[in-house]
Formats: C-alpha cells, structure tokens, sequence
C-alpha cells in the first residue's frame, strides 16, 4: 500500500467495515454481545478492580452484558467522556445504574460531566476499546479521531484490550506511525494477540 493512497485506502476501509458491522441483524447482534460477554468475563483476572468500556453505536458490538456483570462483581466501571477542555483527549467518569446520561457531539451516550465522578486515567486497569478495523496482528483501526490513541500514548502502563465483532477482521492493517499497539482483541469467537491469533 503506497503512502500517498493511504488515506484514501483507509477512510474506505473504515466505510466498508462499518457497514458490515451496521448490516447485522438484531439477533446476530444479540448473539454476538452474549458471546463477547463470556469471553470478556473468561479473560478478566480476579484481581481487577476498575475497567473502563464503551457504549456501543453505530454498529458496535455491545458490551452492555458484561458491563452488567462487572457491576455484580462490584467491579467499578467507567465510560469514555470527550475533554471539555483538551480537545481531542478523553475523560473517564464513573458508570452506574443511576448515572446520568448526555448525548456528545459524536451522538454518542456519555455520562453527565460530574468532577467527582472522574478517575485519573492511570488508576484504571483495563480499558477496552471500540475499534472499526483489526487484523490477526492484534492492530486496531479507530473512527479517525485519535481520541484512544492520545489516551493510550499517555498511559503506556494501562492494559488497553479492543473488542469488536468477528466480521471486522481484515487480512491487514495499515498502520500509521500515532496507532497505539493493544495487548489483545477479543471477539465473541478469538482472542487475538500480537503474532498470535487464538481461536477458541
């Protein structure tokens, strides 16, 4: 893949794979959240203590069942909240049953901002990530903002897990010089590791 075309290449990309995750039915959608959720509580040490996730829109696989699980065993969950003052970086805020909800900019759901709420980035243990694109090599393709990457550019100590449904698997990644390397991908069938793909 030659440099010049790379952007091209990869908005397509990020296009085609996002309507493949968009075409999947409700009871696809349904099965593969159940799947990913065991394979997210099958994976996680007993040891963790805070983890911070998404929640999931267009298309994205939805966590929602394990988040559901970490909450009953008391795990503290957090959810990703764009900067109000650092544009292009990330907050982390406090996800509970009672959170309140605001809608960002992206039409994304996010928790109200509430500065008591907030946990310094390093305190986290786990953050799993959304992604639109990945390949066997464990390299993630993102929705082109960087907010994830800036994040996890900062905080090199975090363990950084993306997850994602099965058909957003590409032969090959283009990787630019800012994408930030995740310790694994787990989908509802794979858990995926740099030079080590694992099928389950």
């Amino acid at each position: 893949m030659s440099q010049p075309d790379s952007q091209s290449v990869i908005k397509a990309l990020r296009k085609t794979i996002r309507l493949r995750r968009n075409s999947l039915t409700s009871d696809e959608q349904f099965t593969a959240a159940t799947l990913l959720s065991q394979q997210l509580n099958s994976t996680l040490a007993r040891d963790i203590k805070r983890i911070a996730i998404y929640l999931a829109s267009d298309g994205e696989i939805n966590p929602t069942q394990f988040i559901e699980s970490c909450w009953r065993r008391d795990i503290e969950v957090y959810l990703p909240v764009l900067h109000p003052f650092s544009a292009g970086n990330l907050l982390f805020l406090r996800y509970q049953p009672t959170t309140k909800m605001c809608i960002n900019k992206y039409g994304i759901s996010e928790p109200l901002l509430d500065v008591t709420k907030v946990l310094p980035t390093g305190e986290i243990d786990i953050i799993y990530t959304p992604l639109v694109a990945f390949d066997g090599s464990g390299n993630r393709m993102g929705m082109g903002g960087g907010y994830y990457d800036r994040t996890l550019a900062a905080n090199p100590h975090i363990t950084t897990i993306g997850i994602a449904h099965d058909c957003q698997q590409i032969d090959k990644l283009y990787v630019q010089p800012w994408d930030m390397p995740l310790k694994q991908i787990i989908t509802p069938t794979q858990v995926i590791t740099p030079s080590n793909k694992e099928l389950l």
